[in-house]
């Protein structure tokens, strides 16, 4: 039997730092488009998007055939949804990392039928079109109770013999982390020479990178602006290694000089390519490629020989200096938990990242997953104790260590999460753009864009820990205090960074002082002193100060019942809350300029 209607089916469920670059089902897209002139129907469903039931979407599109792409943490959601199908008679295959890694055990399922091993179009189409999966390179299946194993496929070696991605199937509106920006993911290459000893690449390439011709990449970012009608798009360059062939992304660079894409893009990069090639750092920048992810993973030389970096501190610093100097966003991870790591070191990563000078950083728990040699070392001296694939997200620690339990590993992640992301961090961002736009940030669009963040943390924090939620708070809050905010922002003045003149011109000489509680025993306190015309200092402190001319009051409790409590409602708590300042004339000051601000941003949001 040919399959004539199939759906491809993106899980709930991806989360930790994975989910941050992997929202649009891209690879789902690519299968569509290479099979859509075959069959009479391709559908794609993004069930974490998505507001109907599974069970409503089988009956409503009636597909012959459910294809899901699976994460590891997708992995309980995935089978659910394959059990829905099953129940309705449809054929059922899975494909991505973890099923190309575990088929043997993708296949004890009842109702899972096929496994797609690696790159999955050539394969999809090949079964689409012969109706099953005998002697198809690439499937794993079933026959008789016996699980068959067919030959690999070969990689595609032409990369620009494939249509680019489905899009006009695309359902739903994509953006980007909480923003009012418009998100897309771009794929100029596949796989990575690298042999991190953790990373799933190396399974699924072999080790191999291929590359689309830089005419055909262009011609996608055309395609691309064309399907968002002009508008600012945020792109992720998903390769795993985008400088993998530095001429290549020279010359990438010059063709898009002179075309307006209004794009933002991140790229996912090494850092001996970045510290080797200055002048292409350079002009990636100048045509918008200014955002960079960089696998850091730790400040210690033994645990870049044993994870097979391949890299050193010095290309750390040098490669960060570059994307520095040209105003970019120098971003990396550190990973967490190796099995001989400390107390000791984990707590230097933030310090490395500020000394080093990175302006973002994630900090995750280092996860062993399956097809990965460091999955393969770990089983094999029986260290492995997670048996919840939920927790394979680079936010749980699952296998034991020498020297750390379980709770303090993941109790080190928020600490070091809290050390760097202070809000000196944030202003240093800031300060190294301006080597880009030549002007100050408004101080409105500084402060809204920091609570878009906190509530975007907040947020995946509680799908992270659920009912855990404010015991990590309040780890965040006792590690957040440091005294080098305030060395920091007397040094670069935070109003040589934010266009913030008009509101000091009305606030004047004030200490105002703003207090964050958690269950009344653990509390911050942000001192900003102002001066005239300018900002002597920020600080951020583990408790009140004596003298202030304003104090505020916020209890984060608040916030974590904000879907029991109204805006509304905690506006008015924070009235009752802080009445006495309120009723004073230094509050109606800041008041007042507050309101300006607002103001004048609303009304030039008109004229834009």
């Amino acid at each position: 039997m040919l399959f004539q209607k199939v759906l491809l089916v993106k899980p709930s469920g991806r989360s930790g730092l994975s989910f941050l670059m992997d929202q649009i089902p891209i690879g789902l897209e690519y299968i569509a488009a290479y099979i859509e002139d075959v069959v009479d129907e391709v559908h794609i469903i993004d069930m974490e998007m998505e507001q109907r039931s599974f069970k409503h979407l089988i009956d409503l599109l009636r597909p012959d055939l459910v294809g899901i792409t699976m994460s590891a943490t997708e992995h309980n959601e995935g089978l659910r949804l394959a059990r829905i199908a099953k129940e309705k008679g449809i054929t059922t295959l899975v494909g991505g990392y973890h099923p190309t890694s575990l088929p043997d055990l993708m296949l004890s399922y009842p109702q899972l039928d096929m496994v797609v091993r690696g790159e999955g179009e050539l394969t999809t189409k090949e079964l689409v079109e012969k109706g099953n999966p005998e002697g198809i390179f690439g499937i794993s299946y079933k026959k008789e109770g016996q699980v068959i194993h067919n030959r690999d496929r070969s990689l595609v070696e032409d990369l620009d013999s494939l249509p680019f991605p489905a899009r006009h199937l695309r359902q739903y509106l994509y953006r980007a982390n909480d923003r009012n920006t418009n998100y897309d993911v771009l794929l100029t290459s596949r796989g990575c020479y690298g042999r991190c000893t953790f990373c799933c690449e190396p399974s699924m390439s072999k080790g191999r990178l291929r590359y689309r011709s830089v005419e055909n990449v262009l011609d996608e970012l055309f395609e691309i602006k064309r399907f968002h009608n002009g508008e600012p798009v945020s792109l992720i360059i998903a390769d795993p290694n985008f400088m993998g062939n530095s001429a290549r992304v020279e010359r990438l660079c010059d063709l898009m000089q002179g075309h307006d894409f209004n794009m933002e893009f991140c790229a996912l990069v090494r850092t001996d390519n970045m510290a080797r090639n200055p002048k292409i750092v350079k002009k990636m920048c100048q045509v918008g490629i200014c955002y960079f992810e960089m696998g850091i993973e730790s400040p210690n030389p033994k645990d870049l020989n044993e994870t097979k970096k391949g890299i050193t501190n010095k290309i750390h610093r040098e490669a960060v200096r570059n994307i520095r100097e040209n105003g970019g966003s120098a971003g990396g991870t550190f990973v967490i938990g190796l099995p001989n790591q400390t107390e000791e070191e984990i707590k230097s990563f933030p310090v490395y990242a500020k000394e080093i000078g990175m302006t973002a950083a994630a900090f995750g728990i280092v996860t062993p997953f399956p097809g990965t040699e460091f999955f393969q070392e770990l089983d094999r001296k029986g260290l492995i104790f997670e048996t919840n694939w939920d927790h394979f997200d680079e936010m749980h620690s699952v296998y034991k260590t020498k020297h750390l339990s379980k709770e303090k590993i993941e109790e080190l992640a928020t600490y070091c999460m809290a050390k760097f992301w202070n809000i000196d961090t944030f202003i240093d961002r800031e300060r190294i753009f301006q080597k880009r736009t030549k002007k100050k940030t408004p101080l409105i669009n500084f402060v809204l864009d920091r609570i878009t963040d906190i509530r975007f943390m907040g947020r995946a924090g509680k799908n992270l820990k659920n009912d855990e939620f404010s015991k990590y708070v309040e780890i965040f809050l006792k590690a957040y205090p440091d005294p080098r905010v305030e060395t920091w922002t007397r040094k670069v003045g935070v109003h040589n960074v934010l266009e913030m003149s008009r509101f000091l011109r009305i606030l004047g000489p004030q200490t105002i002082q703003c207090t964050l509680s958690m269950n009344n025993t653990v509390a911050i306190t942000f001192v900003f002193k102002s001066i005239n015309h300018g900002v002597e200092h920020i600080r951020v402190m583990p408790r009140r100060q004596k003298y202030s001319t304003i104090d505020f009051n916020i209890d984060l409790e608040w916030f974590d019942k904000a879907h029991r409590i109204s805006k509304k409602e905690i506006v008015k708590r924070f009235i009752s809350h802080n009445w006495r300042t309120m009723k004073s004339l230094n509050t109606l000051r800041v008041l007042v300029a507050v309101g300006t601000e607002l103001i004048v941003w609303k009304l030039s949001a008109i004229r834009r």
